[in-house]
């Protein structure tokens, strides 16, 4: 399924705000770091994240799109730093990201670590720069510390390690993984646009349920396509999952079931998007339904 356009404009939107926000910084960084950071932020990717942030902000009433842009960036620039990490080889050892060499093979494996750690310090910065009142900058920046951190992704990488060579059977097991690792920023992406768009509570408790089924329909997804897709479509290496014996929806369920699953998850995302009406709340609908289609 083709991804929708306002996903590809809001990539761009996204990038040219990474690339100008790095810019700045150019003389001050040393340049092996500087380059490592721009190659990897830059790389490509469907940019899901930060369009959750833009099209909950617009779904909630949101306006001014240049005061939700900070959030947008800063969920990629953590994205990106988990990305980078995932790839070492003392994690998930791959060559491959976004269809290009991943950033320890393309400058060394000392060089990843430190752009990994830049970009995640520059998350925290992009938010403590946003455009708004006091207490919604520290709110959005205390839950991206929650979402990113021991309660949340890097919670939930540590339990998908543990989970290695276990024959989880399981698949709620397999879901309180993946809400930590996956799920959590793509929750704090939803809620954070309907927060910078003074959503009432209606607006924002449906953007927090569309955020939690749309992080589990994600991960859903992404173990299916690790099981069908070619590295090609992927842009990463394909069937890294079996390889590694890692407790996913597929392992677990099967190719069919885990279909049915995701089926489910995303009609929940599409039901939780009712409150949110306009183009904005539409565009949430049409990324829920392609995130399910993706590869097919």
């Amino acid at each position: 399924m083709q991804a929708p356009l306002f996903l590809a404009q809001h990539a761009v939107a996204t990038e040219n705000y990474c690339k100008d926000y790095l810019d700045v910084k150019r003389t001050h960084v040393p340049v092996r770091l500087y380059d490592a950071m721009l190659y990897s932020l830059l790389a490509g990717g469907k940019r899901v994240r930060p369009a959750l942030v833009l099209a909950c902000y617009q779904a909630c009433g949101g306006k001014d799109m240049s005061q939700a842009m900070p959030a947008a960036a800063s969920i990629e620039c953590m994205h990106t730093y988990s990305l980078i990490h995932d790839d070492l080889p003392c994690m998930d050892d791959d060559d491959l990201r976004r269809g290009k060499p991943t950033c320890h093979k393309q400058f060394d494996e000392e060089t990843a670590v430190l752009a990994a750690d830049a970009l995640q310090a520059l998350s925290f910065e992009m938010l403590a720069d946003l455009d708004a009142d006091a207490d919604t900058r520290l709110t959005l920046i205390k839950e991206m510390a929650l979402a990113a951190g021991c309660q949340g992704m890097v919670g939930g990488q540590m339990m998908d390690i543990e989970a290695e060579n276990q024959a989880i059977s399981d698949v709620l097991e397999v879901e309180r993984i993946h809400l930590h690792k996956t799920g959590e920023l793509l929750r704090w992406s939803c809620e954070a646009g309907a927060r910078l768009a003074h959503a009432d509570d209606t607006q924002f408790q449906a953007c927090s349920r569309f955020g939690k089924a749309v992080g589990l329909l994600f991960q859903i997804a992404d173990d299916i396509l690790d099981t069908t897709a070619s590295s090609e479509v992927l842009g990463k290496s394909a069937g890294k999952d079996e390889a590694q014996n890692k407790a996913t929806y597929v392992s677990v369920l099967g190719v069919t079931k885990a279909r049915e699953l995701a089926d489910e998850m995303c009609e929940i995302a599409l039901d939780a998007c009712k409150p949110l009406k306009g183009e904005a709340g539409k565009q949430l609908q049409a990324l829920a339904t392609y995130i399910l289609k993706r590869g097919q």
